[in-house]
């Protein structure tokens, strides 16, 4: 996709990545490891093919533990490259923040996730047995069953080491 453009989330973007959120995540919050996140508050990136915004990264920066969370990431066109190129965004983000690990969590029935993540060199480091548990008392709405009827339980961990 010649014609796209991934630039930071900007305060006039807010509205818009608030209303982004909850279409994609079913609220304006995301809960992972115990953490309640308001991803439309966070520093992002937006990917625009010409005046359509075609794809949202949100994340954080931890300088104590120089690691740079991915906290959501979603493409409205899923097989262009857009959710490539938001991680290449982010890691360069990352990178100019000294970070050295760039790490998110998805959970176990994300099987389109975990593929996606490993193609472009992260590695599972960790699973969370039944963080789902916790995460439903943060946040209620959270389904028992996920994506292909699999019992939503478990939080998994990657991570991409990043080069000084």
């Amino acid at each position: 996709m010649t014609d796209l453009v991934i630039r930071p989330l900007q305060s006039n973007d807010r509205e818009w990545a608030a209303s982004f959120v909850i279409e994609h995540w079913g609220a304006d919050i995301v809960v992972g490891h115990g953490t309640i996140y308001h991803p439309h508050e966070l520093p992002g990136l937006v990917a625009m093919l010409g005046d359509e915004k075609v794809g949202l990264l949100t994340y954080t920066i931890d300088p104590a533990n120089a690691s740079c969370e991915i906290v959501t990431i979603d493409s409205l066109r899923q097989g262009h490259g857009i959710g490539s190129a938001l991680i290449d965004a982010v890691k360069a983000v990352a990178n100019k923040a000294a970070c050295k690990r760039l790490w998110l969590i998805t959970t176990n029935d994300n099987l389109n996730a975990l593929r996606f993540y490993q193609k472009r060199g992260f590695e599972l480091v960790a699973v969370h047995r039944n963080a789902l548990k916790e995460s439903r008392k943060l946040k209620p709405s959270i389904a028992f069953i996920g994506a292909d009827g699999i019992p939503l339980r478990d939080e998994i961990e990657l991570e991409m080491m990043l080069d000084d």
